[in-house]
């Protein structure tokens, strides 16, 4: 299989730089005429969480929260 399409490949040089071309090209079409409107998020992902806890200060749970 692979050695019938090497020797097509020898056999027609012109088709083969041909294909080759228009690759190239229709690459350079593609990353031309792409879009970039996407930036990624990369900051950590965060929760805000609101409780209450009855009879302690808000300052309490702050400096006793596992998540700062």
């Amino acid at each position: 299989m692979i050695a019938n399409v090497i020797e097509l490949s020898i056999k027609n040089k012109l088709m083969v730089s041909l294909v080759t071309l228009f690759a190239i090209a229709a690459g350079i079409y593609a990353i031309t005429h792409t879009p970039l409107d996407a930036i990624p998020d990369l900051s950590d992902v965060q929760v805000i969480v609101y409780t209450e806890y009855a009879g302690q200060r808000p300052r309490w749970w702050r400096t006793r929260s596992p998540i700062r």
